[in-house]
């Protein structure tokens, strides 16, 4: 599970290092975090502390695991959209050969269009999963075509400028889950029920350790209506990059840090080479407990979100380095993890007696790819799977340098503006971004990795269907949110203020979740998008049911919105009953009652709410999303081509490495 796009309390933090170097003073400049920004997003860079203070062999290791997740980029691209690697290609080769005006209109808006595309693995939005709509002319597009002598025909060149095709993942049951979904996951003739069908015959609820059907292949339909998984494997589908994955991985073994991580790697190795999702189990089990070492990674099709109904994992790679200082801090939540569950909210029937080996890092990433790159999590649990979650643990990590980023680059104008006074204000810049760090930590620590499913009730993939990922992330919030007022984090020594980090944190989720998250949708535009349901179910199901007692109070001042806490204690008494129910609905599959909870309060926006909320957001330049450039990690060799370094090189422009990508990584043909 990941979890992404919080809004972050921003400081406005100048940054002066100095030291003197025989008397003379020397002065850093301040690091530069902000790379470009075009339509809707920001483009930024990020720094690896610590990356110096490992020996040769830990560098070579973070190198080839970077090495291997950026051979499966092409993998991103074609999973999200069958036409993606066509249209890409024949968009960097307009943008490399074309010599004519760079000054028009059609030329920057083409040059958008292209770099919309890089950031988003696709034509289609990494978040709203809407398809782009490319604001130079058709007309325009041909002459390019034609000057540069670049091919590009039938359905893929068509796209770009027709209504085909217009949603990456649909979760409207009324428009058809996979019909309405442009994801490459199926052959356009699978159906919804072809899948239920199929994998009917698969899936024994009863089974205890089950494997996770269908995360790794295409499922197609063949001319005879017969239903076949084309498995993502070495001599199967994206074989070109999966071998090239694991040239690199098999490099990694021979600088392993230790004995278990090595083994672990044999096993993903084993896994590529395969494609049996059994090894798939073997290795995440050896993987989630191989805790020693300072380099970790996450690598293969993981995440779900992207699947209407939630099989098919999507290509993903970080790597990552342990920060050792916030690491042993945080290292107490895991240690407690059995007092939360023991005190939590839960029913008794659906809380764990013993919850396992849930390992807890703060990170810092060197390398991201894939599902993670350019727009990246902000914490991670993993493996998915539940019962290798309860029977042999979990690792979380929540990456350092990402949201050190994220903090150093933004402002507080927003914040002024949707915050309701100035105690508010005041409040989120003492204690917000701590609330928020913490919010991720029990998120990913805690939430994940709590509850249990009843006897005999299948995987929430297959009792929740389309609905259980938002579900999910809305129970993980729910647990953070519970907790982060309560006065053990203080004793733990975690938390600087149990009231102040709570009230924050609740300011800061209400504010989101009913007001602030709506600008990166358009308007008259329903939620699609996992993350963003979740939060606007919490916020709008805590906003009703505590009407009669005036919990949240919706307040117009000077012809502006606010929704403003009156009462905290209530209110996370409120976020308690709805973990329940939630855990309930989880535990016992009861498929109903989440597509009624997110029906009613996560998908639906107030339109003149949403009017306002993007008039507002209007006179402020910074975008609503975010991504990174990768940092290069560049390898220093003897004159016999031995390896005696890695150098880390700070991109300084987004096209110059989408396009050094595109030479060096490109690894599968236009068609899979």
């Amino acid at each position: 599970m990941k979890i992404k796009y919080l809004v972050f309390s921003i400081l406005f933090v100048s940054i002066l290092f100095s030291c003197k170097k025989e008397k003379e003073a020397i002065v850093e400049e301040p690091f530069q975090y902000e790379v470009e920004q075009f339509a809707d997003v920001k483009i930024l860079r990020y720094q690896i502390p610590g990356f110096e203070n490992l020996t040769l062999n830990q560098k070579k290791l973070v190198y080839y695991l970077s090495q291997a997740g950026m051979e499966g980029r092409d993998i991103m691209y074609d999973q999200n959209y069958r036409h993606n690697l066509k249209i890409r290609r024949a968009l960097e080769n307009v943008y490399q050969n074309f010599k004519g005006d760079k000054t028009s209109e059609n030329w920057k808006n083409f040059e958008i269009y292209l770099k919309r595309i890089w950031f988003s693995n696709g034509i289609h939005h990494h978040y709203s999963n809407d398809k782009f709509i490319p604001e130079f002319t058709k007309e325009y597009f041909d002459s390019l075509l034609k000057e540069t002598n670049t091919e590009l025909l039938g359905e893929a060149y068509d796209v770009i400028f027709n209504d085909a095709d217009a949603k990456k993942v649909n979760l409207d049951e009324s428009k058809g889950l996979l019909e309405g979904s442009a994801i490459n996951f199926y052959s356009p003739n699978v159906t919804a029920a072809d899948v239920d069908a199929f994998y009917a015959t698969k899936i024994d609820e009863n089974n205890a350790t089950p494997v996770e059907f269908g995360l790794n292949s295409k499922l197609i339909k063949n001319d005879d209506g017969t239903l076949e998984e084309k498995v993502w494997k070495v001599g199967g589908m994206y074989s070109a990059s999966i071998e090239k994955i694991v040239f690199w991985l098999e490099k990694a073994v021979e600088v392993a840090e230790n004995e278990k991580q090595a083994e672990a790697l044999k096993l993903l190795i084993k896994y590529y080479q395969t494609g049996d999702l059994k090894t798939w189990d073997d290795y995440n089990i050896a993987w989630a407990t191989s805790t020693d070492g300072d380099i970790d990674y996450i690598n293969g099709f993981i995440e779900v979100y992207n699947d209407p109904k939630a099989y098919r994992g999507s290509y993903e790679t970080v790597v990552q380095i342990k920060d050792f200082d916030m690491s042993k801090k945080m290292a107490v939540l895991s240690e407690n993890a059995q007092w939360f569950e023991d005190n939590s909210t839960l029913l008794p029937e659906h809380k764990k007696k013993n919850v396992v080996g849930v390992s807890y890092k703060t990170v810092n990433v060197a390398s991201e790819s894939g599902d993670s790159s350019p727009s990246t999590p902000i914490g991670v649990n993993l493996p998915n799977s539940n019962w290798i979650r309860q029977q042999h643990g979990s690792k979380s990590v929540s990456l350092g340098n990402i949201i050190e980023a994220y903090n150093q680059a933004g402002g507080t104008d927003k914040l002024k503006e949707f915050a309701f006074d100035e105690a508010e204000i005041a409040a989120e810049i003492e204690y917000g971004q701590t609330a928020d760090k913490l919010h991720t930590s029990l998120h990913e620590v805690i939430g994940h990795a709590s509850g249990q499913l009843n006897e005999g009730i299948g995987q929430p993939k297959e009792t929740l269907k389309n609905y259980a990922s938002t579900l999910e992330e809305a129970r993980a919030d729910l647990v953070g949110l519970y907790y982060l007022p309560d006065a053990k984090l203080v004793e733990m020594k975690i938390s600087p203020n149990a009231e102040g980090i709570g009230k924050a944190a609740y300011d800061g989720y209400i504010r989101n979740g009913l007001l602030t998250q709506l600008v990166r949708l358009n308007l008259g535009d329903d939620i699609e998008e996992a993350h963003m349901r979740n939060r606007q179910l919490v916020a709008a199901w805590a906003f009703e049911k505590g009407q009669p007692e005036n919990v949240i109070e919706k307040v117009v001042k000077d012809n502006k919105t606010y929704f403003v806490i009156r009462d905290y204690a209530k209110l996370r008494v409120l976020f308690g009953d709805l973990l329940r129910e939630i855990q309930r609905i989880k535990s016992e599959g009861d498929f109903e009652a989440g597509k009624a909870l997110i029906e009613t309060y996560g998908v639906k926006v107030d339109q003149a709410i949403h009017k306002e909320v993007l008039d507002r957001n209007a006179k402020f330049k910074s975008a609503p999303y975010s991504g990174f450039v990768n940092p290069v990690l560049t390898p220093v060799t003897d004159a016999d081509g031995n390896i005696t370094d890695i150098k880390v090189v700070q991109p300084t422009d987004f096209v110059e490495q989408m396009l050094d990508y595109a030479q060096r990584f490109t690894t599968l043909p236009n068609e899979n």
